[in-house]
């Protein structure tokens, strides 16, 4: 036998287990609104391009800056040297840079690992295993003197596309997808 106490219990579950089944197309739909706000988001980028700045130290002391690289479209990469994602997208952009720096595309990694022994660690590798006309220009985001407007990165690695204006029209947290290569791609012209 059910004791009222227990039958008041099962009744409140039973409740809520409906109110909860009601309650779950509009909690589809709220995430399927999110998800399409943040297309929207992506989208409003890419169609109003925000102008970037750079000014940073390579590691042999030369200054680099944004300007430097005006008419070509730049593929700039923020990336820590632990990171494996990291390490598998630069190395197909690497390959990309081979393929079209004839054609107005440059390539510019940004390191922000907070320990300056990291990055050097990471450089030494790179003299070792990348012959030197397969390098781009790699600089530490915390070396003095350096300032962006690329605004805290969050996810490891993150890529923002650049067009000859010196505008964003791409930015991607995480690994680059298919479409963004075809994008950078058509952005060369021909």
């Amino acid at each position: 036998m059910v004791t009222p106490p227990l039958l008041r219990r099962l009744l409140a579950l039973v409740a809520v287990v409906m109110v909860s089944s009601l309650s779950l197309p509009a909690v589809a739909q709220q995430s399927k609104e999110a998800k399409e706000s943040k297309d929207a988001k992506e989208t409003k980028e890419a169609t109003t391009p925000q102008q970037m700045s750079f000014v940073g130290v390579d590691p042999n002391g030369k200054k680099v800056a944004l300007s430097d690289y005006a008419g070509k479209t730049l593929l700039v990469s923020f990336f820590t040297a632990g990171c494996n994602l990291c390490a598998h997208d630069l190395k197909l952009m690497r390959e990309f840079y081979l393929g079209n720096a004839k054609r107005n595309f440059v390539l510019l990694a940004v390191n922000i690992d907070q320990n300056k022994q990291d990055f050097d660690t990471y450089l030494q590798l790179i003299n070792l295993a990348v012959p030197k006309e397969q390098r781009f220009p790699i600089i530490w985001r915390n070396a003095a003197g350096h300032k962006d407007n690329f605004g805290t990165i969050v996810n490891q690695p993150t890529h923002f596309v650049i067009n000859p204006k010196g505008q964003l029209v791409l930015k991607r947290e995480g690994t680059f997808q298919p479409n963004d290569w075809d994008n950078l791609w058509e952005s060369l012209g021909t």
